[in-house]
């Protein structure tokens, strides 16, 4: 595993990792809003070919879009990104999908729940998100 774009603090124990994330950090691309944001914190794994990935996510959700979740990235313009985000209030589930333009999507969630759990699964050429609160 390593960094793209590493935080100012972080501790890995086990297959836990904790993360304070630096301000005004984001993935986001050339949409209305007029910005292009690439300096999110990302832990990944490169991966070739098929995969599925899962995650527990939990977080402190108190100020508009603090986020937490899942990436999927080939390079700065085509990327996924999936999980809780804080907007209008609540958490709610989103999912940015970006081929040059981020296209953003939000559900809000029946509750602030203490977590999700995520799941990105590719096959070919194609690529499925799904949450839940309890997946296991």
């Amino acid at each position: 595993m390593e960094w793209y774009n590493e935080p100012p603090v972080w501790n890995l124990q086990g297959d836990t990792i904790t993360i304070t994330s630096g301000q005004k950090t984001d993935f986001w691309r050339e949409t209305h809003y007029g910005f292009i944001r690439d300096n999110g914190h990302f832990f990944y794994q490169a991966v070739k070919g098929d995969f599925v990935a899962e995650v527990k996510v939990s977080g402190e959700y108190h100020q508009l879009y603090d986020q937490a979740g899942i990436m999927v990235r080939l390079d700065e313009a085509n990327w996924l990104k999936c999980g809780i985000e804080f907007v209008n209030g609540v958490q709610q589930v989103s999912a940015v999908i970006t081929r040059d333009y981020s296209d953003w999507s939000i559900v809000p969630l029946p509750q602030n729940p203490a977590s999700i759990w995520l799941r990105v699964t590719r096959r070919g050429t194609a690529i499925e998100s799904i949450w839940d609160l309890i997946i296991r």
